[in-house]
């Protein structure tokens, strides 16, 4: 697929965001989406990244000063990896429900077996 510009992607991912139920939305705690444009050199496929404490490993000291879990999308793969704009809109959906996962303490196996590795 051609490269998508940013504001074109960074779109997309609202538009993703927007179709995840408000219900699961309302228990992120504390988390921020970005869009960059390349993962880190040595993960080139990387589609997107959870970087934070999931809720499932929050003691009662956390949260004293944390800054926000960061959920990261990146423009680069996804957009190579995808043939035209629907097919990159259901891998952005997917990427962001699998990184919200994370969040919530589901990891890469388990992901993996309910399809949405």
């Amino acid at each position: 697929m051609e490269n998508v510009d940013r504001e074109t992607f960074e779109r997309l991912v609202g538009d993703a965001l927007d179709d995840v139920p408000e219900e699961l939305m309302t228990m992120l705690d504390n988390v921020v989406f970005l869009v960059e444009d390349e993962p880190p050199s040595e993960d080139p496929d990387l589609l997107g990244v959870y970087d934070g404490v999931a809720l499932t490993e929050r003691d009662s000291g956390w949260g004293l000063g944390n800054l926000p879990d960061r959920i990261t999308l990146f423009r680069g793969p996804l957009t190579r990896m995808c043939q035209d704009l629907d097919d990159l809109r259901e891998e952005i959906a997917v990427t962001v429900v699998h990184e919200i996962a994370h969040h919530f303490g589901i990891d890469e196996a388990a992901l993996h077996s309910l399809g949405w590795g």
